[in-house]
């Protein structure tokens, strides 16, 4: 499960836990399913990839399994307006970029001292707890 932008197992579990949550086969699964495809599906997208493995799985779980998952800081909940609210397990800071022709999302890696570029611009005496950069837009024709 682990690679360099998630957790390892055992800290999976020590997360949840010191969330006050515990560890379930239906947890795990939902966050396999998010590490394997990385195209930050909503929650319908990885209801249908985890059926597959665990079918008698509820929708009702999914969510609560995505939601136990964010609470935990394990996947960051990502919403563009009005859409349905996607899930992506990258852990470092990141922005994301929403192509509206195709509906798909993502991940822009930022230049490391951009975050410190950005919080030395807030007013004075304040502090952001978190920074969160979306771009919208579409693929540019390559077109001379």
């Amino acid at each position: 499960m682990p690679d360099s932008l998630t957790v390892p197992q055992e800290t999976f579990a020590q997360k949840l836990a010191d969330s006050g949550l515990r560890n379930t086969p239906q947890r795990e699964v939902v966050y396999s399913v998010l590490l394997q495809k990385r195209d930050h599906p909503t929650a319908d997208e990885v209801f249908a990839r985890v059926k597959a493995e665990l079918p008698t799985i509820s929708l009702a779980t999914v969510y609560n399994c995505l939601e136990a998952l964010v609470q935990c800081k394990l996947v960051r909940a990502v919403n563009f307006e009005r859409e349905p609210t996607r899930y992506c397990p990258n852990l470092r800071p990141h922005a994301h970029f929403h192509d509206d022709q195709t509906g798909s999302t993502h991940d822009i890696d930022l230049p490391p001292d951009l975050l410190e570029r950005v919080q030395a611009i807030l007013p004075p005496g304040y502090d952001a707890a978190s920074v969160e950069i979306s771009f919208r837009g579409s693929a540019v024709s390559s077109q001379n």
